[in-house]
């Protein structure tokens, strides 16, 4: 979540002509915490709906579907309050605009790894844990045996 994120707040940086500074270093800590709040929510929730008993794959298209709109919302509300701040042009908009482009920024490619990349590895990763476990199984099993 984290690098995407920071990437998209430099790209936004970059786009504006806005210069890395203390605010927009306040801004990457915010875009921080929402971007891993995020992730951690659709993880968890992808780790309720596979214990629900579901196979994987319905899992994780359960599981990413309804996190879907609490995602989106969370992402959209921070971006759209933010837009106020990073196209202010008044006095003293200097410090704002940088901490709020950062925030703006970042959080589209953020949302984006949110709402379709981890699900995607979430579903690689357990099945490929899963595909590990039945090859190690019969070796326990031999091993008992013997």
């Amino acid at each position: 979540m984290v690098p995407l994120a920071t990437l998209g707040g430099l790209i936004a940086l970059h786009l504006t002509g806005t210069t890395l500074n203390v605010a927009s270093g306040v801004g990457f800590i915010a875009l921080f915490g929402v971007a891993v709040l995020n992730g951690v929510i659709m993880v968890a929730n992808l780790n309720r709906a596979r214990d629900s008993g579901q196979p994987l794959a319905e899992a994780v298209l359960a599981g990413a579907a309804e996190r879907l709109r609490p995602v989106l919302m969370t992402a959209t509300v921070a971006t759209v309050g933010m837009l106020p701040a990073a196209l202010a042009t008044g006095v003293g908009s200097d410090v704002q605009r940088s901490l709020a482009t950062v925030v703006a920024g970042g959080l589209v490619p953020a949302t984006l790894l949110t709402l379709f990349i981890i699900p995607t590895f979430y579903f690689a990763l357990e099945r490929a844990a899963a595909r590990r476990a039945a090859r190690a199984a019969p070796a326990v099993g031999t091993a008992q045996e013997s």
